[in-house]
């Protein structure tokens, strides 16, 4: 096998798995935002 071929579909299969991990990140927080302002009984907007 190519090690060309290798790096290339090394490179594609990361990027799944960054933007998961980003949206992860993004959710996570939101919901932490969203709990907090119910909590304290105010808008998140």
């Amino acid at each position: 096998m190519n090690w060309e071929v290798v790096l290339l579909t090394a490179y594609v299969l990361v990027w799944p798995l960054i933007v998961v991990g980003a949206l992860f990140v993004i959710v996570r927080a939101f919901i932490k935002d969203w709990r907090e302002a119910k909590r304290e009984g105010r808008d998140i907007i």
